[in-house]
């Protein structure tokens, strides 16, 4: 087994593409309009689905709001710097809501920032884990 793909529903999907692929580095891997159902998918990764778990972003067509609601956590994404990844997504646009620093309370010496997309999902910037 293996997990496959994580879903989010967005309101506007270049707008969310844009920011996977422009801010978060991912590769539009697929995008299929369905009209009968009235919706889109688009998957992204940072890799071929045969070995790589991707997002799959789903647009309704005829919804314009979602409410996230309390239950939903974060995507984590390792980076190699979580200091100028949160650099480069500022100048690029992306909204910072938790600067890169370590974990409050840990003493794994873990790096972490949250940023958030243009639905407001939170997104974990983790730096590599340490083998010590």
């Amino acid at each position: 087994m293996r997990l496959l793909h994580t879903m989010l529903r967005v309101t506007d999907l270049e707008k969310s593409i844009r920011f996977y692929t422009d801010i978060l580095s991912m590769t539009l891997l697929r995008q299929q309009d369905y009209p009968e159902g009235r919706f889109t998918l688009a998957f992204l990764g940072y890799g071929d689905e045969s070995a790589h778990t991707a997002l799959e972003l789903t647009h309704n067509w005829d919804t314009n709001h979602y409410d996230l609601g309390n239950a939903y956590g974060h995507i984590a994404i390792e980076v190699d710097d979580v200091y100028q990844a949160c650099d480069a997504i500022s100048t690029m646009g992306g909204e910072v809501v938790r600067a890169a620093g370590p974990m409050k309370n840990s003493a794994s010496g873990t790096i972490l920032a949250f940023v958030k997309d243009p639905d407001g999902y939170l997104i974990e910037l983790l730096s590599p884990k340490r083998s010590d």
